[in-house]
Parts: structure tokens; sequence; C-alpha cells
């Protein structure tokens, strides 16, 4: 049977195939359909964890147990999921264990587009890149082979072209398994004491020489033979783009890309007279054959290290510096015919996000905010311009404490330093930030935004929404006792949507010396389906003086005929949130049932 499948479903399939028996990840664009799919297979037990790393730790326990598993997340995930990893390639596995890192070229929604091909090599395990849907599944089961042949974790990279694009994929059946035996105990293969971790890296070493060399051999590696005097070494979505931009040349398409498969690089590069390295990032490919010694005539001196690469890119690339017979398709540059004429659409917060009163407070006040990874990091951008930093999940706790610190308390509350998390983010690492801040007698002001789901991600449950992957009940963590049993004085809960009041309890807590947290409680109105009779604008008084556009709703329009100036509210699209009647002095903007009443 055969199925349209987007990459990202393709691994879940894969992990099905496979027969893994646990699944488990943190929500992160471009990954996070991965585990949302393989929550359709009921053979694989499958959760969401508060962050990468306590995902990386549950998948290693499952493998010691002899089950094979599967570990999901985006690029910057690995980061936070690097400690056990790295021990994780000592103490090797039990069941096959695959960590999928979903990379994300050109930050289509991301804080950096670092390669986590680098980890492969940094952790010394290897590395497999599908090329396409079918590979995505096919290769995701032989990277469970090699984990178990090999007694290694092994990282499996997708990119966003690999996970969102969609392809025709040959399905199989899963297999019988047998149960699992009691976990047998490993001391010194399992427990990395320093006596038995010294004994480890000798094994590591010689393990990717033992890759290398059957990577030479297995078909996920292959030549293409054609036009001798191109050759081009590639992997992954970059090989279909220089596979499209040069059908007849010579190609190396990798599938197992670290360690590279010595006997077989060399062997291709006897068969070619020129040879050129095309991928995206950082030149990965290109330095491992630079080390061995083989002469490479074209790579990154030819191709950008930023960004995501196209066949057109390729394509003029190459050309430019002599390699012949590209596809003239892929020759001329220049966009779409009228996409250049297409209205840019800015990121903004949805209508009736119980974000945006928040930030409209903020930025009256004027204080900084250290900011963080969620929807509510569009309150950088205009009109709110009320967040000013923004670095990695739960960063922006720590910052305000280490800024409030150097700074001193001036007694003025535009001096101070606030944070703004959201509830998911707060679990996933800013629950310790907080600690710190208690435990070091600092004075920020902490706000967590708690719209009761992951929403960025595309609202999966997480420790405060009592509820787990599956819709399961779980126990509900209570916010304002986890911030009071952490140490924290002063936790106040308030409604964003109420202008007044978020503005009391801010100047209050900002002007309070001891640490506090502001919990702003409002549903995601996209997640809970959240909508009120629309608001409407009286004419008769409205003079379109733009104060209420300041809340950066789209539902907001502003109108002009000669002199004449006036706003216009989007029906369709107005929740009745009420906070841009909030900011309208006039009182131009009215409640719904209301506008009745001023025309009689």
């Amino acid at each position: 049977m055969k199925q349209i499948l987007s990459g990202n479903e393709a691994i879940a399939r894969g992990a099905y195939e496979a027969g893994v028996r646990l699944a488990c990840a943190y929500p992160g664009t471009p990954s996070t359909e991965i585990l949302e799919s393989v929550a359709g297979y009921p053979e694989i037990y499958s959760e969401w964890t508060p962050n990468e790393k306590v995902a990386m730790e549950v998948g290693l326990g499952s493998s010691l147990a002899g089950a094979r598993t599967l570990v999901c997340m985006k690029h910057v995930g690995v980061n936070v999921a690097a400690d056990p990893l790295f021990t994780a390639s000592y103490t090797g596995v039990e069941g096959g264990l695959v960590l999928v890192s979903a990379d994300d070229p050109d930050l289509h929604s991301s804080q950096n587009e670092q390669d986590n091909r680098n980890y492969a090599r940094f952790v010394k395990i290897p590395l497999i890149e599908p090329a396409d849907s079918q590979e995505a599944k096919d290769l995701l089961k032989l990277a469970f082979e090699i984990s178990e042949r090999f007694d290694t974790p092994v990282l499996f990279r997708s990119t966003t072209r690999i996970s969102h694009s969609k392809g025709l994929v040959q399905l199989h059946e899963r297999p019988e398994l047998e149960p699992l035996r009691k976990p047998e105990k490993k001391t010194s293969k399992y427990t990395m004491l320093p006596a038995f971790a010294r004994q480890k890296h000798p094994k590591v070493e010689e393990r990717i020489r033992e890759l290398s060399a059957y990577g030479s051999g297995v078909d996920a590696n292959r030549i293409e033979e054609g036009d001798a005097r191109i050759g081009i070494i590639s992997s992954g979505i970059s090989y279909q783009y220089a596979r499209e931009a040069f059908p007849e040349a010579s190609f190396l398409k990798l599938a197992l890309s670290y360690p590279l498969p010595v006997e077989l690089v060399r062997k291709f590069r006897s068969q070619v007279e020129k040879l050129y390295v095309v991928e995206e990032l950082d030149p990965f490919l290109e330095q491992e054959l630079v080390w061995m010694g083989v002469q490479v005539d074209g790579g990154k001196d030819l191709l950008s290290l930023c960004g995501e690469l196209d066949p057109g890119t390729i394509a003029r690339a190459l050309t430019e510096a002599g390699v012949p017979d590209a596809d003239p398709t892929f020759l001329e540059s220049g966009t779409a015919p009228g996409a250049a004429d297409l209205p840019m659409r800015p990121p903004t917060l949805c209508p009736g996000c119980s974000h945006r009163g928040i930030f409209t407070t903020l930025r009256r006040l004027g204080v900084y905010v250290c900011g963080d990874i969620g929807c509510y990091t569009l309150g950088a951008l205009p009109p709110l311009e009320a967040m000013h930093s923004c670095v990695c999940m739960g960063a922006g706790v720590g910052m305000a404490h280490g800024m409030s610190k150097v700074t001193g308390d001036t007694g003025r509350i535009r001096d101070k330093a606030v944070s703004v998390i959201g509830d998911s983010t707060f679990f996933h690492s800013g629950v310790t930030g907080l600690m710190n801040i208690v435990w070091n007698k600092g004075s920020a002001v902490t706000i967590i935004l708690d719209n009761r789901t992951t929403a960025m991600t595309g609202g999966q449950n997480n420790p405060g929404t009592g509820r787990t992957l599956d819709e399961q009940e779980a126990p509900e963590v209570d916010i304002p006792a986890l911030a009071e049993a952490l140490g924290i004085k002063h936790v106040r809960e308030l409604d964003p949507y109420d202008l007044d009041a978020v503005e009391s309890v801010l100047k209050e807590e900002l002007s309070n010396p001891d640490p506090s947290v502001i919990i702003a409680k409002g549903p995601c109105v996209l997640e809970y389906k959240i909508e009120e009779e629309p608001y409407m604008v009286d004419l008769s008084i409205c003079d379109g003086c733009g104060r209420c556009l300041r809340v950066g709703c789209v539902a907001l329009g502003l109108k002009q005929e000669g002199d004449k100036k006036w706003v216009e509210i989007d029906e369709s699209l107005c929740t009745g949130c009420s906070v841009c009647a909030q900011m309208c002095r006039p009182e131009a903007i009215v409640a719904p049932g209301k506008m009745e009443e001023v025309k009689s």
C-alpha cells in the first residue's frame, strides 16, 4: 500500500514499522507533527515531556530496558538535550535509540539556524539524513538497526523542507514484538563513573572507524554515475536540489553521512574529474573531505553559509564557477510571476489574544522586558514594541535577575526589568531561573502568561493543562502554589484583558523590593475557540486618532476619505476581547448590544 505522507508523518510511520515501543518529545516546529502522528499508533506509548532534556532521559531509560525508542525535537532542543546525549554515546544502548533533530535552515520559526550535523561529530555518533518522505520512513528503520548493531544512539537529521513536504510512500506492516525481558544490570556499561568512562572512550573511537567502513557498503550511500567531468557529493534535501540543477552530473548521494564512508568517497573521487560539495549551512561534508585529504574543487566558496538552497541558487553558483550542463530552467533568477506584487503579511498576535493587554501596558510603563520563546515573542514587533530581548527557552527569567542585580534599585518603575514567559516555557526551563531569583535575593518581576496550552507549536498539552498527549486527564500543575513553594511571597493573578487591573498590579509589584510573580490567566482564543460578539465603532464619535491601533490587532483598520479618518472593526475577526475599547479615549468603540442604545 502507498500513501502520501509528509516527512514528519513518514518518520512516525517508520517508527511504527521499526517496532518502536516508546516515543517522546517536546513540541517545536518543524518537528511537532512527528509525535502527533506517532500518537495515532496505539502500539507505541508516546508522551510530551516538559523539555528536551527530559525527553532524552526518558528515551534513554526506555532503551536500557530493551525497547526501541524514538526521541524528537527541533534543532535548538538538542542544545537542551545535549547533557544526557553526550554521555549516552559512551553508555550505548540496549534497544535502538534514535534522536530526531528537525533543523530549520532560513529560520522559518526559530531563533537561529544552527547546523546540527555538527552534533554527530561532537557526540561521535552516526548521522542519517533522509532526502524525501520515502527515505524518512525507510532510513529510520535503518537507524534502529545501526543503533543496535553498533551499540550507539543515532542522530536522524531532518530539515524544514523534508519535515513538511509530502511524497508518495510505500508502507509495510509492523513486526510482531517479543515481550521485553527484565532489564539486565550492567553497572560498568551504564554507570559513568570516571573509571568506567575512561574505558568507553577508546571504544567510541573504534566505533566511528567501524561505522565508516560500514557506510562504504550500505545501500543508503550510493554512487550515481553520470557525466564523469562533474562529481557532486550531497545529502538530504540539498541532494534533491543539486540533482534537479545538474541532472547529468555524477553523484555520491549520502544518507549515512557521518562518519564519512572513506572507501566509497575515494572510489567516487577517482571516477570524476572535478568534485563539488553541495550542502546547506555549514561546510560539514566539505571539512570532512578536506581532513581526509580529498581534493574539493568547490563548496562553500561558491554557496552561502546562510539560509536555504534551491535548484536555481545551485545552478547559477556552480555555472558561474565553470560547471557545465546545468538545467537551463534554473539559470534565470527572479521571483515567480506576480510574487513581488503580493502584500506582506506581518506576523502578529491573533485577534483577542490575552497577551495583547500585557504588552500594551508594559509599553506604556516603559520597563525593560526580557522575553522568551513563544507566541508572545511577537510583542517585540510594532506597534507593541514591548519586548527587548529573546534568546532561548527560559532565558528571560535569569536575564531579568542578572539585569536587576547590576543596575540596582533606583526607585523608578521605568528602570526596572521584568521577564515575560509562557506557561509551557515556564515548565520547560523557567522554574529553575525563578528558584535562582529567590535563592540569590533578587527583585525581578516575573510575568507568566498562562494561556493553558503550548500555543506557538499548535496547541499541545503541557503539565499545566491537566491533559496528556492522548487527552487523558492528568494532575494539573498549580502555578501559584509552585511559585510560593519556591519562596515567592508576592504571587498575583490577574485578568490580562482588564487594562486598569494590569497596570495597577504591575505598578505595585514593580515598586516592590522583593521578587514577584504575576500570573496573567487568559486561555488561548484560537485553541479554546473563544469568541464573543464583536465590538463596533460609533462613527459619530471616532476621530481616527489611532490610539486603539497601538494594541496591534488585525481586526482594526484605519480608513480615510478626504480629511475624514475613522477606525473600522472587521466583525469576522473581532473576538470581543475589549482591549481596543479600553484604549479609546472618546469611547467610540462600543460593546456588543450597546450600538442600538447609541443610535437611540
